[in-house]
C-alpha cells in the first residue's frame, strides 16, 4: 500500500508504514516496559489522588491545609491544622483515592476510549493500594489507619473497607489482564502503548522531582 502526497506539480509516493510508530521491540520487552511504567504511574497517581481527598476533606470541613507532601522519593501525606473534623478528613483520603480513578476508568469505557484498559489498570491499583493500606492497618496501624483507630473507628471497619476496596481491584486486574498480554487470550502490548506509558512515567517523575514537596 502506498501513500501519495500531492503538492503543486509534484507527487511523492511514500510507504504507508512511514506514518506509523514501529520500533519492533520484542513482545516480552514491550510487556515489561508497559507494566513497569504503568505501575509507577499508578503509584504516583494514587498518592496524588489520595492526598487530594485529604485536602478536599479538610477544606470542606473548615480545616486548614498546612502542607501536602507528594514526591517520587517519599510517601505522601497531608498536614492539616486546625482540623475540626478529622474523621471526615482522614476517611476522605482513601475514599476519594479509590472512587475517583474508578470513575475515570468507567467514563473512558463509556466513551470507548482506545486506552480505557490502561485507566482500568490504574483504577485497580488505586483500589488495591488504598484497600491494603487501610485493611492491613487493622492489625498493623500506620498512617491513616492509626489515626482512624485513635479517633475511635473499630478495627473491623478498617478490615471491611480493605476488603471492599482491594477485592474489586484484584478482580479488575484479572479482567483487564488479557489486554496487557496475560491470561488465556493475551493481546500483545503495542510499541506505541509501551513507549507512551514509559514517556508519561518519566514526565510524571520529572514533574514530581521539580515541583513536588518532599516534606523536608
Amino acid at each position: 500500500m502506498m501513500l501519495v502526497v500531492m503538492r503543486p506539480s509534484l507527487a511523492v509516493a511514500l510507504p504507508s508504514s512511514a506514518c506509523k510508530l514501529e520500533l519492533n521491540m520484542p513482545r516480552r520487552v514491550r510487556q515489561i516496559l508497559f507494566i513497569v511504567s504503568i505501575l509507577w504511574i499508578s503509584w504516583l497517581a494514587m498518592m496524588l489522588v489520595h492526598e487530594s481527598g485529604h485536602v478536599l476533606g479538610a477544606v470542606f470541613t473548615g480545616g486548614r491545609v498546612r502542607r501536602v507532601v507528594w514526591h517520587p522519593a517519599v510517601i505522601s501525606r497531608t498536614d492539616v491544622r486546625p482540623n475540626p473534623h478529622p474523621l471526615i478528613e482522614v476517611w476522605a483520603g482513601p475514599l476519594i483515592g479509590s472512587i475517583v480513578p474508578l470513575a475515570f476508568a468507567v467514563l473512558a469505557s463509556v466513551i470507548r476510549l482506545r486506552v480505557a484498559h490502561v485507566l482500568w489498570v490504574v483504577a485497580g491499583f488505586c483500589l488495591i493500594a488504598n484497600g491494603a493500606y487501610i485493611g492491613i492497618g487493622a492489625v498493623r496501624p500506620v498512617g491513616d489507619a492509626k489515626e482512624l483507630i485513635e479517633l475511635g473507628v473499630a478495627r473491623w471497619t478498617l478490615a471491611l473497607f480493605g476488603m471492599i476496596a482491594a477485592i474489586p481491584g484484584l478482580w479488575i486486574w484479572h479482567r483487564v489482564s488479557p489486554k496487557v498480554d496475560f491470561g488465556k487470550a493475551p493481546e500483545p502490548v503495542s510499541d506505541r502503548l509501551a513507549l507512551g506509558t514509559f514517556v508519561i512515567a518519566v514526565l510524571m517523575t520529572a514533574l514530581g522531582v521539580a515541583f513536588g514537596n518532599r516534606g523536608v
